[in-house]
Formats: C-alpha cells, sequence, structure tokens
C-alpha cells in the first residue's frame, strides 16, 4: 500500500513536471520529449488503476509511435523560433482563457465526490478491461469512430508534410 502511494506521487509529479514541459519548453524537441515523460506518467498511472491493456497501449502507440512521428516532424520541419504570446489580442486574453480554466477545475473538484477516495470503488466483472473485450467493443460498437479517428491522423499527418514542404519553399525542388 506505501509502495502504490509512493508510485502515484512520482508518477503524478512526473505528469505534471512533463506537461508544464510541454508548454514552457521553446525547443520544440525538447517539448516532445517532456511530452513522452508525461505520457509515460500516465502509463504508470493506468497501471496503479490496474487498467494493464490500456497503460500497455500508452506506451507502444502514444510514447512509442506517435511520438516518432512528432520527432520526424519536428526534425523536418525544424526548430524555428517563433514568438508566441504578447503579441495581439491573443496575447492579452491567454490569462484570462487560464483563469477560467482555474476556476472551472475547482468547482469540478470541491464538487465531486471527495469523500469516495478512501473507499474501494466500484465492483467490476472479471473480464472487463481485458484485450479480448476491448477488441470486441472496438469492431463491433466502436469501429466506425475508430476507423474515422485513424483516418482524421493519417489527413493531418499529410497536411502536416504539405504545409511544411510549402513553408520552406520545397515544393518547386520535387518535379
Amino acid at each position: 500500500m506505501l509502495l502504490e502511494q509512493v508510485l502515484f506521487f512520482v508518477a503524478a509529479a512526473g505528469a505534471i513536471g512533463g506537461a508544464l514541459g510541454v508548454v514552457l519548453l521553446r525547443n520544440p524537441f525538447f517539448s516532445v520529449l517532456a511530452l513522452v515523460a508525461h505520457l509515460i506518467s500516465l502509463a504508470l498511472l493506468f497501471l496503479l488503476l490496474r487498467a494493464e491493456f490500456i497503460a500497455a497501449a500508452q506506451l507502444v502507440v502514444y510514447a512509442g509511435a506517435v511520438m516518432v512521428l512528432y520527432v520526424f516532424v519536428v526534425a523536418y520541419v525544424g526548430g524555428v523560433e517563433e514568438t508566441v504570446g504578447g503579441e495581439g489580442a491573443i496575447g492579452r486574453v491567454g490569462p484570462v482563457f487560464a483563469g477560467a480554466l482555474l476556476v472551472e477545475l475547482c468547482i469540478a473538484i470541491i464538487g465531486s465526490a471527495l469523500p469516495a477516495i478512501d473507499s474501494r470503488g466500484p465492483h467490476v466483472a472479471a473480464g472487463f478491461g481485458s484485450p479480448g473485450a476491448i477488441g470486441k467493443l472496438l469492431l463491433e460498437k466502436f469501429l466506425i469512430p475508430f476507423e474515422a479517428a485513424s483516418f482524421l491522423l493519417l489527413v493531418a499527418a499529410v497536411g502536416a508534410v504539405v504545409l511544411a514542404r510549402r513553408r520552406r519553399g520545397l515544393e518547386d525542388s520535387v518535379g
């Protein structure tokens, strides 16, 4: 029990630190590495919740494959330093939106069932969350949303490559 609590706080600190690193680091490559640390910490949190399949999928799909794609995009596009914030209306209203999000999160946390934290949680069936049950749901009930999400990811990857080629002026050199 003590080990679980220590691992929870280590994973929570890693998740928060990784998320802050994604937002605050100016180098895109280091920002992607901070996102990898964040995703690994989330996988550890999933393990603590006894969601082994989701933790494995988190590591393999997101921290593995998607992060490799991000690294290639960052390497292809380059680390062009562009100033974000402080320019125009977006730089002025950003802190307002951040404050509104903080208020919303505080209301959600205070209004949640905090006394239920000391309980064992709801009883779930023995096969709940198994790879077979998840596969059956993905291929029967959620096939259309699953395929739509994969198609949208493909369109986004192709769009990123096209935009990167236009940005660097490479559309004339390939012919």
